[in-house]
């Protein structure tokens, strides 16, 4: 992530580019000349940004939590994946009394640093790669990457940060969720241009894997890790899509050899179903509606992506749909619908979303908007099938005109949840 917030990243939609190619010029490789060109043109305007003091996990000050998120790191040993101008390790070693190893690859990135903070205690800088590093390190009592862990191949990555740590050490990874034009992640391991802009220099093309929160927490699973949470955090900005995503995760103790599982062969099974999950906020003015450019109203939801859970889904839906912030311990999965249109299983998971942060605004973009609270005894003519199935579900006293659906609860019925 760039060092000063008036810079950033954006996508970019390049050519098609052969498959030979793209083979010869490996996403990291660009990754590596974009740094490069990024950390020599920050010397040459003698930018350092100043040591903060607290720590952010986001472009913005004052979003989300700082450095206790770590715990007690007095006199540990921290590994800064991408330390850059070396500011956020410098904070961890003054203010918490961490040991903090900053780790970069780009050389001019390495130079900044030293030339600013090389007299600091505590603080020591390496230039090189992490997982080629981490080989032959001692290892870590916690590590963390703020913007940067997306630059590199997580099938390389991961694996050598497993080894690097020892068992129960916490990893943070800040990671970008939805960029400028509101592009958000991927459910494929693969990564994509973004441009990295520049307030007086032409941006710079850079590869990065930005990936799903299901996605990332599969691959630390793979690799040893247990993730003990996800965040979201959606640019203050009122008219902003920019959304950052915080991942705590923990390296699992060492075990015995794992039992392995293999598809039955290699053909994809045949689609024939449509999974989707609407939520349910219920306030002191009512439930939370939406008007759909179609005329229908409906809860904040939609489809569930690839590798998505259900409580994933509805986090993810209720920031794009309405710019509400939830949290994963905020929703409670209420019951599983099915029924059949046109001869597709249609499944809807309900939810009762209990907390969030923000006021629903309609979203750029977004089929739903025009945000509204409705008491339940004056919902509006002309709600969409699901929401109304969700709703006679939750509520078996309204009454609601629907489709039949197949009901089966995930959790008993709680019609006084009101949020506080």
């Amino acid at each position: 992530m760039p060092d000063d917030p008036r810079q950033t990243l954006q996508p970019h939609q390049p050519p098609a580019i052969p498959a030979a190619q793209e083979a010869t010029a490996p996403a990291e490789d660009t990754n590596t000349r974009a740094w490069q060109l990024y950390g020599r043109r920050q010397l040459a305007r003698a930018y350092t940004p100043p040591v903060p003091e607290r720590l952010g996990w986001t472009p913005w000050e004052g979003i989300g939590p700082g450095a206790e998120i770590f715990g007690d790191i007095t006199g540990r040993r921290v590994l800064d994946i991408g330390s850059g101008a070396g500011h956020h390790a410098v904070h961890l070693a003054e203010a918490h009394g961490a040991r903090v190893t900053g780790i970069e690859l780009s050389p001019t990135q390495y130079q900044r640093a030293v030339s600013t903070h090389a007299a600091v205690d505590g603080v020591e800088f390496v230039q090189g790669d992490v997982a080629e590093y981490l080989s032959g390190a001692e290892p870590f009592d916690a590590a963390y990457a703020i913007g940067t862990l997306a630059f590199i191949d997580p099938h390389r990555s991961l694996p050598a940060l497993r080894d690097g740590l020892r068992p129960g050490a916490p990893l943070i990874l800040s990671l970008l969720h939805t960029d400028l034009h509101g592009h958000g992640p991927s459910t494929a391991v693969a990564p994509r241009e973004e441009m990295i802009l520049l307030r007086d220099d032409p941006p710079l093309p850079t590869q990065m894997w930005v990936l799903a929160p299901q996605v990332w927490e599969d691959l630390l699973t793979e690799y040893g890790f247990r993730v003990e949470a996800v965040d979201l955090f959606p640019h203050p900005g009122e008219n902003a899509v920019v959304v950052q995503q915080l991942i705590r995760a923990r390296r699992l103790p060492d075990r015995p050899g794992r039992v392995s599982s293999r598809p039955r062969d290699r053909r994809a099974p045949v689609a024939h179903a449509a999974v989707g999950v609407g939520a349910i906020l219920l306030g002191e003015q009512g439930i939370l509606l939406g008007r759909h450019r179609r005329g229908t109203f409906e809860l904040p939801g939609g489809s569930v992506e690839a590798g998505e859970s259900f409580e994933a889904a509805v986090i993810r839906e209720l920031a794009e749909e309405t710019g509400l912030v939830a949290h994963a311990e905020d929703v409670a999965l209420l019951n599983t619908l099915v029924d059949h249109v046109d001869g597709v299983l249609r499944v809807t998971v309900g939810a009762l979303v209990h907390a969030w942060q923000g006021e629903p605004m309609t979203q750029p973009g977004e089929c739903l908007g025009d945000w509204a609270w409705y008491q339940l005894d004056q919902l509006p003519d002309g709600l969409f099938e699901c929401s109304a199935q969700i709703l006679t579900a939750w509520r078996p006293d309204l009454v609601i005109d629907h489709p039949p659906a197949h009901v089966t609860r995930f959790a008993p019925v709680t019609p006084s949840d009101v949020r506080a």
